[in-house]
């Protein structure tokens, strides 16, 4: 790092230390070296060079989130009596926050650490790479795991939903999605993999937004869906929320559901099955991934071999009313 900053070691160590004793350019070239290299700084290492907290840092982006919640649940049943702590941290969505997070737990030496998506920016992974303990990915699956990786993959589960839309004989599927990020995108790619398969147009049956999800903005999605796309006899949603207020919505407006217009969830919440008619949906393994993840940890951390490096976990589509055509 010295010498990518131009100055000596003595130098680096004591602009990280006290800042105030180096000129401006000098610790803007530190500054710059420090996240290009990934280093983070340890205050304890000169007293604790060789050990590690007992912490299991968890960054996820809210509780808000139904599936997230299940997932801290299942990591909370399985590490339940280990000697480890976990300790959650939320980024709300936002990259800079994932990356003060990400850097600041690796500081602090952690036993290990679980950290939501396979999106982290370069300057994350390369922090996670060199974090010198285990580290689980969650909730998605990709080719370039930082370590570990236990989820399912978004786009097939929504290319499937599509298919079983497809299957039971709608012909014009519409998506509908908010709080886009990264997995809802995931999602919407599914959407147009199974059209594009089956040779259909999607001309202009896909309405999303960036705000946050809810039962309310998926009523009026689905009002915009019926105001641009009459045609679209179907709608994948892309959460549990959106696809309660599309019920709501079609439902309102006189339309039959699993006759007029099919609607299908992703996620599938305990009301999914519990509507009249019960809503179609993508179930997802939250918990499962949430004690899979402790289970991959615990044997890493216990010095065995945790399996398989990437678990796909896979999805069903819970088939209901709300699709189904008589």
């Amino acid at each position: 790092m010295a010498a990518l900053a131009g100055t000596s070691t003595i130098t680096v160590s004591r602009a990280l230390r006290h800042p105030r004793m180096v000129s401006e350019a000098l610790r803007a070239r530190i500054t710059q070296a420090v996240e290009a290299l990934g280093y983070v700084p340890n205050p304890a290492a000169t007293a604790l060079a060789s050990r590690r907290t007992t912490v299991v840092g968890v960054v996820v982006p809210s509780l808000a989130d139904p599936a997230f919640a299940e997932i801290l649940d299942g990591l909370y049943e399985a590490a339940s009596g280990s000697a480890f702590t976990l300790q959650p941290a939320f980024t709300r969505g936002d990259a800079a926050t994932e990356d003060r997070l990400i850097r600041g737990f690796a500081a602090q030496r952690p036993a290990a650490l679980i950290v939501a998506g396979i999106d982290q920016s370069p300057a994350s992974r390369m922090i996670l790479r060199q974090a010198a303990c285990p580290v689980v990915q969650i909730m998605d699956l990709a080719d370039d795991a930082i370590d570990m990786l236990v989820g399912f993959s978004h786009r097939m589960a929504a290319r499937a939903a599509v298919e079983h839309l497809l299957a039971q004989g709608y012909g014009a599927p519409a998506f509908i999605g908010a709080a886009m990020d990264l997995r809802a995108e995931r999602r919407l790619a599914g959407y147009r993999d199974a059209l594009a398969a089956a040779g259909l147009s999607q001309r202009a049956r896909v309405v999303t937004t960036p705000k946050p999800s809810g039962v309310s903005l998926g009523a009026t999605l689905f009002v915009r869906l019926r105001e641009h796309a009459p045609d679209a006899d179907s709608v994948l949603c892309n959460d549990d929320d959106l696809a309660l207020g599309a019920f709501f919505a079609a439902q309102g407006a006189g339309l039959g559901v699993g006759g007029d217009v099919g609607i299908c969830g992703f996620g599938d919440r305990d009301i999914m099955a519990a509507a009249n008619p019960a809503i179609t949906s993508v179930r997802t393994p939250r918990r499962e991934i949430g004690t899979t993840a402790w289970s991959m940890i615990a044997a890493r951390l216990a010095g065995e071999d945790p399996g398989p490096a990437v678990r796909d976990l896979g999805f069903t589509i819970m088939a209901r009313a709300s699709t189904r055509r008589d």
